[in-house]
């Protein structure tokens, strides 16, 4: 039994499953598709949404009915439970993930060129550490891809909101927020508009979003990157626009304290918006669908996080200059709401309109990068055989995204799920620690395998990639170890009963003994 959850798929095996004429995806995609495919995945999500909470820290949400002051106090600046925030620090916690994801990268792209097929981590895993492992990165990568999505599509609603406010438009406040808020709902005069709990609504902005790029997926790749191209060139134009426009107005005075919670601060800022890096991870899912991926793969995740981390200190350079670092406590739209409060007119509504193609472009490509690693792990056998069904005309896994779809569109429009973003983190750097360990593996195991790209230095990036996402996955708290390995218990459960019986290796290995018999 402990041998068959080892069990490893070869990696030319797997490279001739990929070219099955039934199961076989679209090569379309160059190396300026899955760098744009990468940067609309990395700049979207954090730097429009919990950018804030990484700057400004957030309370637990159970302290106000606790009455200790003591045990809030502890509580808060706890580096297991609390989250405070890093301040302008936050250019430096930038810096620490971008380093982090340096060495990552790295080891993606390694593995990426000489491994070019669907999944990600998810098939890596199985080529280098066996089948239980591959098992759970493919159910964590679920997980992390899911609920980024579903805070990214509850933040765009919010965007939505904002811009419809811009033209005077107000629609019934019950189809624009979520069903659950756990903190309950204020308008700008501080008046209540609905107490914590549940209430009756649908937000119907996050699902809309959600399902019209669901059918964009579905159509084509090609089609799909062509969209996210536009999206990102607009969005680059736009975050441009606001640095270049919010240099005018810094007040250096607002940088001091720089790291008002010192270096417990730093780190969970760069645990806050560690998720917001998983682009080019997204990048390595369209491996399969790329033209030249010897050559075009490493290109792609290199410049995404290059480019991506350029963007983002400037951003919060200038976001933590504008205003003092503690207004953004909570604050789910940072950017667009810093304009707002400083009254910057029609400069406001240009960045409103970069953050909603920011947050489009993201959700375009995690939602892509699901449905890819459910696809690989159905053509495993390792879930069902619907999954990864491709469609006659486009070639592209249709249910898997339309699953993909609607299980990111639903909950969304019913919670309020952004404190989950950590979850995803973690989920995350599990992952990269992961592929950085299969990289140490395949050089040991297999030395002579040609390798269109190798991560320079030796064993430095693999190690000190498991070594630095180990430390940030010391910056969370302790709830989202729980929640990480209450998930991980049930994904163990289903591949009891259903994976590990309906596995190709596992069927290839009883028709071999039976064979044998014979």
């Amino acid at each position: 039994m402990g041998a068959q959850l080892f069990r490893k798929k070869d990696i030319d095996q797997l490279i001739t499953d990929s070219q099955d004429p039934e199961k076989r995806l679209k090569k379309s995609l160059g190396w300026l598709s899955l760098t744009s495919l990468g940067i609309g995945a990395v700049i979207g999500s954090g730097i429009f949404t919990v950018v804030g909470t990484a700057i400004a820290g957030q309370k637990l949400q159970f302290k106000s009915v606790l009455n200790a002051p003591l045990l809030e106090y502890l509580i808060y600046h706890s580096a297991s439970f609390g989250r405070p925030g890093a301040g302008p620090a936050i250019a430096l916690s930038f810096v620490l993930v971008a380093v982090v994801c340096g060495f990552a990268a790295l080891c993606y792209a390694e593995l990426a060129a000489m491994i070019p097929i669907a999944g990600s981590a998810y098939t890596y895993t199985y080529a280098t550490m066996g089948e239980l492992v591959a098992w759970i990165i493919g159910w964590d990568l679920i997980l992390e891809y899911a609920v980024s999505n579903m805070a990214v599509s509850v933040g765009f609603s919010a965007h939505v909101v904002d811009l419809l406010d811009w033209f005077g438009i107000r629609p019934p406040v019950r189809w624009i927020v979520p069903a659950y808020l756990p903190s309950g709902l204020t308008d700008l005069q501080g008046n209540t508009i609905y107490g914590p709990g549940w209430h009756f609504g649908f937000n119907f902005p996050a699902l809309i979003i959600v399902m019209l790029l669901t059918v964009i997926l579905v159509r084509g790749i090609r089609e799909s990157a062509e969209a996210n191209n536009v999206m990102v060139m607009l969005k680059i134009i736009a975050i441009l626009i606001f640095v270049g426009f919010g240099l005018h107005f810094i007040h250096p005075s607002n940088w001091h304290p720089f790291a008002p919670n010192g270096w417990p601060g730093i780190l969970t800022g760069g645990s806050i918006v560690f998720f917001t890096y998983i682009g080019f991870d997204s990048v390595s899912t369209a491996a399969e669908e790329c033209k030249n991926p010897q050559k075009d793969l490493p290109i792609g995740i290199i410049a995404t996080l290059v480019i991506c981390t350029v963007l983002y200190i400037a951003v919060v350079v200038v976001l933590t200059g504008l205003v003092p670092w503690q207004t953004l406590m909570d604050d789910a739209a940072p950017v667009v709401n810093t304009m707002k409060r400083l009254h910057f007119g029609n400069v406001e509504v240009i960045v409103l309109l970069g953050a909603l193609l920011g947050m489009i472009s993201s959700l375009l490509v995690f939602q892509l990068g699901q449905a890819r690693v459910w696809f690989a792990m159905s053509r495993d056998g390792l879930l069902p055989g619907v999954f990864s069904h491709v469609h006659k005309t486009f070639r592209t896994p249709d249910f898997s995204t339309w699953v993909a779809g609607f299980l990111v569109g639903i909950p969304a429009g019913l919670l309020d799920i952004g404190t989950l973003a950590d979850l995803s983190n973690i989920g995350t750097l599990f992952a990269f620690a992961l592929v950085a360990g299969g990289v140490l593996i395949l050089r040991y195991t297999q030395p002579d395998r040609p390798r269109a790209f190798r991560a320079p230095g030796g064993p430095i990036a693999p190690v000190m990639t498991i070594l630095t996402c180990l430390l940030l996955m010391a910056g969370l708290p302790i709830t989202n170890w729980i929640r990480f390995v209450v998930w991980l218990i049930i994904g163990l459960i289903f591949y009891y009963f259903y994976g590990h019986k309906h596995s190709q290796l596992s069927n290839a290995g009883l028709r071999a003994a039976e064979e044998k018999k014979k």
